[in-house]
Parts: C-alpha cells; sequence; structure tokens
C-alpha cells in the first residue's frame, strides 16, 4: 500500500508518496504560510492531490518540529513556535478525515535512515540534522525511542558540554536557556560564530568556502565548530553508544566533517575504544519526508 508522508518545515510544506519498497512515487510541495489554520490547508491539498492520482484513504505521516505533549496532545518545543500550544494532530485528522501518525522531525530523519538509509540494518541509531536548527531522534530496532514523557533526543537544548569561559558568555537559545548545542552547532551559528571571531560576516557555506581556499581565520572557525560538535556527541555516545550516528541537514554536506569527527569525540569518552561510524543521511532532504511515510510501517 502506498503511504504519505508529510514533511512540514518552516519555510515549505512537503508531501511525498511512497510506495512498499521505498521508493517516491510523486512528490508535491507548498511554501508554508507560517499561518495556522493555512498550514493546516495547505497538508489537506497536497494530500488530496496525491490521493487523486494514487487512491483515497491513505496513511498519512507528518514530520513536524516540536512534539505532542502526552498531557495535553499539543505541540510544544517548536521553533515555529506558531505552532506551540495548537492541537495540530486533531486538526490534522478532522481536516483529512482519518488518523494521522505525527512525530519529530528529526525522529522522522532518524526512522528514514535506520529503514533503508545510511543506517539500514543497524540496531541503535542517532540521527541528527544540523542545519538552521539542530535536533536528533534516536531509533532501536527500527522503532523511533520517544521516552515516557516524548522528549528524547532533545540534543539541541542540551548545554554544550566542557565549555571554556568564552563559550559561557554567549546570548540565550530561543527557548530562552543558555548553552543550548543549537546557538553552536547550527548553520546560522556557525556564520556568527565567524563574525564574532573575525569580523568578517559570511554564509556559513563562504566560511566553508574560505577554509577551503587557505583563509586561516575560516580554518580556526572550523576547528571551533568540529571541536564543539564533537563534544556534543561524544556526551550522546557516552549515554546510548550507538551502531551508527547519521547527519542531516546543510552543515551535514561539508565533507571534511566525517573525517575529523571521530577524532573530535574520542578524547572526551568513557571507552578505551572507539569505532562508530559517523555517515552522512543516505537520501539528504528527503529523509524528513521519508521517514514520515515509514511511521506506518509495512504490515
Amino acid at each position: 500500500m502506498i503511504r504519505i508522508g508529510v514533511d512540514f518545515g518552516g519555510t515549505k510544506i512537503e508531501a511525498a508518496a511512497l510506495a512498499p519498497d521505498g521508493a517516491v512515487v510523486e512528490r508535491l510541495r507548498d511554501p508554508n504560510p507560517r499561518i495556522y489554520d493555512a498550514a493546516v490547508r495547505v497538508v489537506r491539498d497536497l494530500v488530496d492531490a496525491i490521493e487523486s492520482r494514487h487512491g483515497q484513504g491513505l496513511r498519512v505521516g507528518v514530520g513536524a518540529p516540536g512534539s505532542l505533549s502526552p498531557r495535553t496532545g499539543r505541540v510544544r518545543n517548536a521553533n515555529s513556535t506558531w505552532l506551540n500550544d495548537r492541537p495540530f494532530k486533531q486538526d490534522l485528522e478532522q481536516a483529512l478525515d482519518r488518523t494521522v501518525r505525527i512525530e519529530n522531525d528529526a525522529n522522522c530523519f532518524a526512522l528514514s535512515e535506520a529503514v533503508d538509509g545510511a543506517a539500514q540494518d543497524a540496531g541503535v541509531v542517532f540521527g541528527l540534522i544540523i542545519g538552521t536548527g539542530c535536533g536528533a531522534g534516536l531509533v532501536v530496532d527500527g522503532r523511533i525511542v520517544g521516552g515516557r514523557n516524548a522528549f528524547a533526543g532533545e540534543f539541541g537544548h542540551m548545554p554544550l558540554p566542557w565549555p571554556d569561559a568564552g563559550e559561557r558568555d554567549r546570548p540565550p537559545c530561543w527557548c530562552g536557556r543558555p548553552g543550548c548545542m543549537e546557538t553552536f552547532v547550527c548553520g546560522p551559528a556557525f556564520a556568527a560564530d565567524h563574525a564574532r571571531a573575525s569580523g568578517r560576516s559570511l554564509s556559513a557555506d563562504a566560511v566553508v568556502a574560505a577554509m577551503r581556499a587557505g583563509d586561516p581565520g575560516a580554518r580556526a572557525s572550523f576547528d571551533r565548530y568540529v571541536d564543539r560538535l564533537g563534544r556534543g556527541l561524544a556526551v550522546a555516545c557516552n549515554l546510548i553508544d550507538p551502531d551508527v550516528l547519521v547527519l542531516g541537514g546543510g552543515m551535514s554536506n561539508i565533507g571534511e566533517l566525517y573525517e575529523r569527527l571521530p577524532d573530535a569525540i574520542r578524547p572526551h569518552l568513557f571507552s578505551d575504544s572507539f569505532d562508530t561510524p559517523v555517515r552522512p543521511a543516505r537520501f539528504g532532504d528527503s529523509s524528513g519526508v521519508r521517514g514520515a511515510a515509514w511511521l506506518w510501517p509495512l504490515e
């Protein structure tokens, strides 16, 4: 049976129809209007368009920022703050006239890569998205681990481990707390760190290009970035010792990360060995929408 995955992003909403073998048979996207009721209608219209060609009543999974509170059923912790405290699942189910499965977008990313991506057949998969924000998901034996209170994997909002004096004096995260990993390892944070250190305002891509061209300031910025990301991933490894670490998001396209991260992680581990592979996502930006569809497993 074809299933529909929806990636409810900050700037766009994408829907894809997935065949049982994982092949994407159709993909549609529209801008996210960032107005709640209008965004729900966009999801409905995308699903309707796919069903007009692939059959009615298909199963729908949605990957979205934040998570659903087990207490209220409403969205919480979304960096798209206009979603917070909204009954998103109930409203989507009413708009689509069916049961909908919803998970955090980073959980969907990790699930996609665990099912048939870069971590296929691995038992314990830690998937980290480092793009305009930062989020992570944990999959064990093909199942998302959400935790008792449904917020497992909030890597972006744990504090940077072992900070030095300069790392403590930073503006707070959008969540209101100081020192969150997101404020150090997302793309905008990398660019801001370079601007702070060099006095030059460049995009993250431009900093990487300058680093590759031999610019010493850009090289120093990238060195700091690798060190900070390595410290954060070391804590994740100390907690769960995953079989595979998978990276997604715009920063994951920097090939040098995969050469350098193992050595940045290793010194901070409570272990005498570390051979865990760090891999780029197989499906890249498509992992979120694929993982949303995989919320309905084959039966």
